[in-house]
């Protein structure tokens, strides 16, 4: 496997690992020509990819190889990066194996980025991505893509397209000994899993069998995710736990004679994400609630946590909390960046920032809504991609008499106030809900998304732990402001027993 120091690659080598399979890490640009099979998981921006191609050495030994005609696997930029340039980093030359350049898909027509689960339309036979895989669903995180140059997708490279965005674009590519995938097997479950199987095995020599092969014609379409969020932290003895919040309280009663109560354990995080992969959660999410205040970024408890749960759990996995400048107790600094990298390199593929985003977007305000490059939003997407940024917002109600009492963004809500107030604004809040901003939601989620963050992950204080429903109201008024994905959170309503709470993609 080719590493070229981004994103998260720990995925990929615990799915090869769990599949039997040795896997050996390319260090050195020679060993690139003495692989005999190289697997090229881009994680990340096309540009960062291509910069560190480069200045590792690896960028003409890789062209080299797969010009040899031995197999070759790409994933996601790894696909990408077989053509001659991207729209996402003007200027920057990609490997230029096929001729194009990777666009970017319109926000007018859908989100952006292409997040979730969604299907492949197979358009030749291949004995690689045999048919009882590609009639599954498989996870997807992109925004840029290579679009067929014709309308009848008769590139002799395409293996597979997805419908997206109002358009056909190229999912899978095979052609000869390359073989590409624009979606993520090792976070595509069993089917992933069966996918790498396949490519590790496949005897390059042998033709697919084309006898009886119908091409696809039926549209795909992103399906809904289902996601298991876990709030994590260490109880009263220092144990990390899953924990249950009520309008963020996360504490049982205090018994008679008590100051606190206990803080509730509703489990073991690596224990209860394995459950909820095997139940077919579409992704797992780790709230970290303490942030660890006091921890050296080496000790931090969330990254031994990751890399476990990575072995077992084959979904993308977000860590929440503690995504900010970091100084660790003998005085050495960590900035935000680095600590997400330490969190990919542990097995996360996407994080979450929250207090810090706050910030962020009063940097951006006062700048005049000119993005200056400094905050940890711009710099971890600039690397890692929009898709690996994801805002979580903890707004609650403010009430008010009427639009004009406020400068803020007021919505008419079914919920009367204390005082029978009908409108109301969304004020924001850090520090786990304790901390209230002068900012409203709106002017925090447009900010970063135009700081380039990928995705919100929409709480409700006012929901939170009632089991009353989502905020409809809420959901809608950030929805109509944004074009990234909005995860809706907090007021889930469920008749069995479950532990975590889970989330949906609206």
């Amino acid at each position: 496997m080719l590493d070229y120091g981004a994103g998260n690659v720990r995925s990929i080598i615990n799915a090869i690992h769990s599949l039997g399979h040795k896997l050996h890490i390319i260090t050195e640009p020679q060993q690139i020509l003495e692989a005999e099979r190289l697997i090229f998981p881009g994680v990340g921006a096309f540009g960062s990819c291509m910069k560190a191609l480069e200045e590792k050495g690896y960028k003409e030994p890789l062209i080299q190889y797969i010009k040899s005609g031995k197999p070759f696997f790409g994933i996601c930029i790894g696909l990408q990066s077989l053509f001659e340039s991207s729209e996402e980093s003007p200027g920057i030359a990609g490997l230029g194996i096929f001729k194009g350049v990777v666009s970017k898909f319109d926000k007018n027509q859908a989100s952006v980025p292409h997040m979730g689960w969604n299907g492949l339309k197979l358009k030749k036979p291949s004995n690689v991505l045999l048919p009882s895989i590609a009639d599954r669903l498989v996870y997807f995180v992109h925004s840029f893509c290579v679009v067929p140059s014709s309308a009848a997708c008769d590139d002799p490279w395409i293996l597979a397209t997805t419908d997206y965005a109002g358009r056909d674009f190229v999912s899978v590519i095979q052609h000869q000994n390359i073989f590409a995938t624009q979606f993520h097997p090792e976070k595509s479950g069993k089917v992933g899993l069966s996918l790498l199987h396949s490519f590790i095995t496949y005897d390059p020599s042998k033709l697919p069998d084309s006898s009886n092969f119908q091409p696809s014609l039926k549209k795909t379409s992103l399906s809904k995710r289902i996601i298991a969020c876990l709030d994590v932290r260490s109880n009263d003895d220092g144990d990390l736990v899953v924990t249950k919040g009520d309008q963020y309280d996360v504490r049982e009663k205090p018994e008679q004679n008590q100051e606190k109560g206990q803080v509730r354990n509703m489990g073991k995080p690596v224990e209860l994400a394995s459950r909820y992969f095997e139940e077919g959660a579409d992704e797992v999410t780790f709230l970290n609630i303490t942030s660890f205040r006091n921890c050296p970024m080496k000790d931090l408890p969330i990254l031994e946590l990751l890399k476990k749960t990575s072995e077992t759990v084959h979904v993308p996995l977000t860590i929440g909390g503690g995504i900010r400048d970091i100084t660790d107790p003998d005085g050495k600094f960590h900035s935000a960046l680095d600590v997400a990298s330490e969190y990919f390199r542990s097995g996360a593929d996407k994080v979450s920032i929250g207090g810090d985003a706050v910030g962020a977007a009063s940097l951006y305000y006062k700048n005049g809504k000119v993005p200056d490059g400094t905050t940890s939003i711009e710099q971890i997407a600039y690397v890692y991609g929009a898709q690996a940024v994801v805002i979580s917002v903890d707004p609650i109600r403010v009430y008010v008499d009427s639009p004009s009492s406020t400068t803020h963004h007021v919505v008419e809500h079914d919920e009367p106030g204390p005082k029978g107030e009908k409108y109301c604004w969304y004020q924001c809040t850090i520090h786990g809900g304790r901390t209230r901003c002068d900012m409203d939601v709106i002017e925090l989620v447009t900010a970063c998304e135009a700081l380039g963050a990928g995705e919100i992950l929409l709480n409700s204080i006012d929901r939170d732990g009632t089991n009353s429903g989502y905020d409809h109201k809420l959901i809608q008024h950030v929805k109509s402001a944004v074009s990234i994905p909005v995860i809706a959170s907090s007021g889930k309503q469920f008749s069995w027993n479950h532990v975590g709470s889970f989330l949906k993609l609206v």
